[in-house]
Parts: structure tokens; C-alpha cells; sequence
């Protein structure tokens, strides 16, 4: 009788995913229609599994990775929270490496999370735009009259609970604030992070749109850049999510022809 000799390296199951990578990726799959390639589906688990080891993960509570996926149904599928909501956007606007594209005239989406869902003094936005075409806003729950919304702009304002404006200029594609304390919140753009002494005000009851505000005279603003990643939640160490999101971007772009 001859001996068979079997090499159980050869068998090994694949690594496993981390849970909630794998079910954001199962689920863009599910709408794209086709997988992803792995080099896009590693950089979406290190960012998962990065943002969790950093103990950010936790303060996102709505965000959407709009890179990677084959299909803009795919690049709107949630990585955490609601789906956002899209108004006009087609297929052509969006791109597998740099993002979605805005319009600067119609185009934004609805990202269903309420200015008030997150705490007065406890709150964070972010995006990442690798292009800088407009000073429109990016994220913002302003409306005609009120004087505490938040709002990120390409460049120019920042503002966070606050009818208050601090101006900036950035050339670099990760912007994002966060507040975590009355006094003061924080800023990042072009690499550093910076503290703006500003004190918040009770946030209204409004949806937090994504390259669109009706700014204080009640006219619809459009932000015509494009996004490739833009989170909001609570407050959270933007320098780490800077890192993580960058990243991301960078591992999907050099997979991707």
C-alpha cells in the first residue's frame, strides 16, 4: 500500500477579515454585482482594523468610502451608519480611484445624520478631496438663519457648533474638525492640527448635507470637488484618522489600474 503524503500549508484557510470590514465589503460587492479585488478589499480591512487598534472606530458613526467600489450604488453603500441619500449624482460622476464628483449647481447627498445626533460639545467631520476647485462647502447643516451650524469647506471656513467662521487654507486632501470640549474646537488641514478658541452654541435640529449648504441668506451653495472619504460622529483624534483615511485612499489607488 503506498503512503500519501498531504501538506496542510497548502490547505490553510485564507486570513480572515475583521467582522465589520467584511460586511461592508460583502455588502458593496452585493451592489456592484461583481468582488472586489483583494488589493481593494486589504486596504479596506487595515483601515478597519487600523481605526479600531487606534480607538477611533467608535466615534464614526456615519461615513462612506466613496473609492473602490466598481459602480456609485457600490460607492453609497455605508461603511458606517445610514445610507446617504443621493440627489443627481449618476455614474459618470464617479471614479474608482479619486471619488465622486460634484457639480457645483445640483448635485449633493443628504448623509441622514441630524446636526443634533451627536453631542453638543462631543462631534467630528472629515472628508477627503484630492482636488480643490471650489471654496463651496463640503459638509454642513447650516440653514437660512441659523447661527450654530458646522460646516467644512474645501477652503476657507471651518465651523463647528459655532456661528462663528475660522478661516483656513488647505492644500492638502484630508480636512476634518472635532469638538470635545465648550471652549475650543480642532482643525486639520495641511498635515498639522490646529485648536480654534470658539465656544459652541446648542445644535438645531438639521441634516447634515454633503457638497451643498443653504448658507445665512437662505441660498443653495454647491461644492463642485470631489470626494473620495468623509466621515461625522463624535470627537475623535483627527491626526490618526488623517493617517488612516490617507492610507486608505493611497493602498485603493495603487491597486486599482
Amino acid at each position: 500500500m503506498s503512503i500519501i503524503y498531504i501538506n496542510p500549508y497548502r490547505f490553510a484557510a485564507a486570513a480572515a477579515y475583521d467582522p465589520d470590514a467584511q460586511s461592508y465589503i460583502t455588502a458593496v460587492e452585493a451592489a456592484d454585482g461583481q468582488a472586489l479585488e483583494v488589493g481593494v478589499k486589504d486596504a479596506i480591512n487595515a483601515f478597519v482594523v487600523g481605526c479600531k487598534a487606534d480607538g477611533i472606530w467608535a466615534a464614526i458613526k456615519a461615513a462612506c468610502i466613496m473609492a473602490g467600489a466598481r459602480t456609485l450604488a457600490g460607492a453609497l453603500v455605508p461603511l458606517v451608519g445610514t445610507a446617504p441619500t443621493n440627489f443627481n449624482f449618476v455614474a459618470g460622476d464617479y471614479d474608482r480611484k479619486t471619488g465622486l464628483k460634484g457639480d457645483g449647481s445640483s448635485k449633493y447627498l443628504d448623509s441622514n445624520r441630524n446636526n443634533n445626533a451627536d453631542p453638543q460639545n462631543n462631534q467630528h467631520i472629515a472628508f477627503y478631496s484630492p482636488d480643490y476647485n471650489s471654496a463651496a462647502p463640503i459638509i454642513a447643516s447650516n440653514d437660512a438663519g441659523s447661527v450654530n451650524g458646522m460646516a467644512l469647506l474645501t477652503s476657507g471656513n471651518a465651523r463647528s457648533r459655532t456661528s462663528t467662521n475660522t478661516l483656513y487654507t488647505s492644500t492638502d486632501p484630508f480636512i476634518a474638525m472635532s469638538r470635545a470640549s465648550a471652549a475650543a474646537f480642532n482643525v486639520r488641514y495641511n498635515g498639522s492640527t490646529v485648536s480654534s478658541s470658539v465656544a459652541s452654541e446648542a445644535p438645531t435640529s438639521r441634516p447634515i448635507l454633503v457638497y451643498r449648504l443653504k448658507n445665512f441668506a437662505g441660498n443653495d451653495v454647491y461644492s463642485a470637488s470631489r470626494l473620495a472619504f468623509y466621515s461625522i460622529g463624535e470627537s475623535l483624534d483627527l491626526a490618526l484618522l488623517d493617517a488612516r483615511v490617507t492610507a486608505l485612499v493611497n493602498a485603493i489607488g495603487a491597486t486599482i489600474p
